[in-house]
């Protein structure tokens, strides 16, 4: 049966599968042939859609709005570096050594940086690097992270289809087709805040680990974070194992303090990747940290290779440097704290009311928010959560004007710009949402 399209939206959904693979630009952009979202424009901590609804959004790009939507101090700089500069010319500019002297400035464990167009390049360099300095090949990630869609870094454990009475660990398996197993070959997996995974891992392979590349705080899986005690054993085993430790901090950086999670911490990275806020939506990254391991990116048969065409062009460049000027010369990141803490307490009088046991997880500027008993300490504790409520919640607060992503192991990311919004609005479309959620499933019939 033919689908008709009854708003604009799904017009544009409908036209655009004669285009596009499902209809969009990017996979995870398709929520079905009525859900899917069409985005007319953005200002501040909101969008409006191709139907001229407005939505408060949390879910912000995943992540890179860290100011607001369509910032005049930002935009403002890439129009002059348009009108007085140009973009790309395929040779050096002062704004490299600028940007990268404001990241030094917020971010210790930078010595020497290079630049990407995105977290997955980003991560690409890292590991790149961290085998060139070793010689090694292995490296280890942790259950849940999410570190860019490349093929190496497209195996995931599948803690949705995992039997924990059945199975003592879940499957390790391709994000899809076309990631060839082979590249599963220098990959090893654990979970998060598992010391005997750990020492299981090195114990068998640990003359051949490159590197170990951890989100500490999981920005794909409800911003479940490390333990203390966990990033120091991260820290001490790479030190006399002769591992890198690279942190990723692609969603973390610029965003959960000035220094970036390592600040929270109190830990330095080997390595650290970089994207999402440091240019308030435009595409930047970037990698870097200790500088004798900076500086294997050399020419010659021992030299790392990093390049690209697009890299450190002058657009994204100048968003960076206006992007972290601000957040270096302003509050912007403690008034973003101050709201994200105040709508995790607007949510909790609302779950509280339904009797819904809830805990948070992560910083105040991207929270997780997840149905159950305990703080998930790992991705395999996020399966005991109720992420079914969630997901119907998600979809209610969506129908009444609240954007996310409708999926727990996505966080809640607050922008400065969000300081305007209505709390008591807020709160009373969370109430809203909830009874129609608990309705729903109520009413839903039981599977057989």
């Amino acid at each position: 049966m033919t689908h008709t399209p009854k708003t604009t939206g799904e017009a544009l959904l409908h036209e655009a599968h004669n285009h596009l693979p499902l209809g969009v630009a990017d996979t995870y952009r398709y929520w079905g042939e009525e859900d899917t979202v069409f985005v007319k424009s953005m200002k501040g901590g909101s969008i409006t859609d191709t139907d001229g609804k407005e939505f408060v959004d949390f879910r912000l790009a995943y992540g890179p709005i860290i100011l607001g939507y369509r910032d005049t101090r930002v935009d403002q700089a890439v129009i002059n570096c348009i009108t007085e500069r140009g973009t790309i010319s395929g040779f050096n500019t002062d704004l490299e050594a600028e940007v990268v002297s404001l990241v030094k400035g917020l971010c210790p464990n930078i010595e020497k940086m290079r630049f990407a167009n995105s977290g997955t390049e980003a991560v690409i360099g890292a590991v790149r690097t961290a085998r060139g300095f070793t010689g090694r090949n292995k490296i280890i990630v942790v259950e849940g992270g999410f570190h860019g869609l490349y093929d190496e870094m497209m195996w995931k454990s599948d803690v949705d289809n995992w039997d924990s009475e059945k199975q003592a660990a879940p499957e390790i398996i391709p994000f899809g087709a076309g990631i060839p197993e082979s590249t599963r070959e220098h990959q090893e997996i654990i979970p998060l805040n598992d010391f005997d995974a750990l020492d299981e891992v090195f114990n068998r392979v640990g003359d051949d680990i490159a590197a170990i590349v951890i989100e500490p705080i999981m920005g794909n899986c409800g911003s479940i974070a490390s333990t203390q005690e966990y990033m120091q054993k991260l820290r001490d085993i790479c030190d006399s194992k002769g591992s890198l430790l690279i942190m990723d901090e692609v969603k973390t950086g610029f965003r959960v303090a000035k220094g970036g999670v390592q600040e929270l911490y109190g830990i330095k990275a080997d390595l650290t990747t970089y994207a999402k806020a440091i240019g308030n939506g435009y595409p930047v990254a970037a990698f870097g940290g200790r500088a004798d391991v900076m500086d294997q990116i050399k020419f010659g048969a021992d030299g790392v290779t990093h390049g690209g065409t697009y890299t450190a062009n002058l657009l994204s460049l100048s968003a960076a440097k206006a992007t972290l000027t601000v957040l270096t010369e302003t509050d912007a990141l403690a008034t973003i704290d101050k709201v994200g803490a105040a709508i995790q307490v607007v949510l909790s009088r609302v779950f509280t009311k339904f009797d819904i046991e809830h805990k948070f997880a992560g910083p105040d500027s991207m929270f997780g928010v997840h149905f159950g008993q305990e703080v998930p300490l790992n991705y395999r504790d996020w399966k005991k959560t109720n992420s079914d409520l969630y997901t119907v919640f998600a979809h209610k607060l969506i129908k009444n004007g609240v954007m996310l992503e409708p999926d727990s192991r996505e966080p809640w990311f607050i922008c400065e710009a969000h300081q305007a919004v209505d709390l008591a609005w807020l709160e009373e479309v969370a109430e809203r949402s909830m009874k129609e959620a608990l309705n729903s499933l109520k009413d839903a019939p039981e599977e057989a």
